[in-house]
């Protein structure tokens, strides 16, 4: 796999936001899938992200294990698992063309909901069992085909109204599992992951340390406003250059 320089430095990038991200700062994974993916392309990004975003949640559940909230996790985790396994099947048979346009469509939507979620005034959401599960299965098809889950799991947490180091811990654990979980669709049904994956992944690996290293500093001194801001601009640019590239 021939790999140009550009592409490179866009993943490292990439890898070094996602160690950010799982040290606590939320809200930012959008600009990872869509560095990814310019870098290697819709489908191949799924795959390559997966071993990355594992070893960001081992540090998450080593560092936030005593808040996790289990009871949660036990409510939205079946759901979630029904969507991971409704994105396999959806995005299985796709050509790269419309799996692009699909994981741009997932990237855009997850940018609307963010910034329609920051703008409105009431922040009162249901709690109905209905919610939940709805949230669960879109999580779990967002997460399979865009690496995604973020927006659809966080307003699920906020209705329950989780305080913010719970919030980070009970997240940590969710998406540790999930992720352990896309494994075998990555590597058996979408074969995303292989050996020349797993030997990208170690090149990055580096970038991910980096991020975490810097992460926790960052998270007790960053303004959450602005910084969120940029980040959904900066998404939805990436996303519409990847659509058109």
């Amino acid at each position: 796999m021939e790999i140009s320089i550009t592409s490179w430095i866009l993943a490292f990038v990439a890898s070094f936001v996602l160690g950010i991200s799982k040290s606590g700062i939320k809200g930012i994974a959008v600009i990872i899938i869509t560095l990814m993916a310019l870098s290697f392309g819709a489908r191949a990004s799924t795959g390559l992200l997966v071993p990355l975003f594992i070893v960001g949640d081992i540090f998450a559940v080593l560092y936030y294990n005593k808040h996790a909230q289990w009871k949660y996790i036990r409510r939205f985790l079946p759901w979630m698992m029904s969507g991971v396994v409704l994105g396999v099947l959806i995005g299985n048979d796709l050509p790269e063309k419309t799996f692009k346009v699909c994981m741009v469509i997932v990237i855009l939507g997850s940018v609307v909901m963010m910034a329609w979620w920051d703008m409105r005034k009431s922040k009162v959401v249901p709690t109905h069992w209905t919610f939940a599960g709805f949230m669960g299965i879109m999580a779990g098809i967002t997460t399979m085909i865009g690496n995604l889950a973020g927006a659809f799991s966080n307003i699920f947490f906020l209705a329950m109204r989780i305080p913010k180091n719970e919030f980070i811990g009970t997240a940590a654990w969710l998406f540790f599992i999930i992720n352990i979980f896309k494994l075998p669709f990555h590597i058996f049904v979408w074969e995303t992951i292989t050996l020349d994956t797993l030997l990208i992944n170690a090149k990055l690996l580096p970038g991910v340390a980096l991020g975490l290293f810097c992460g926790v500093r960052l998270v007790k001194i960053i303004k959450d406003q602005f910084y969120r801001k940029m980040i959904l601009i900066l998404t939805a640019l990436g996303a519409l250059i990847l659509l058109f590239r």
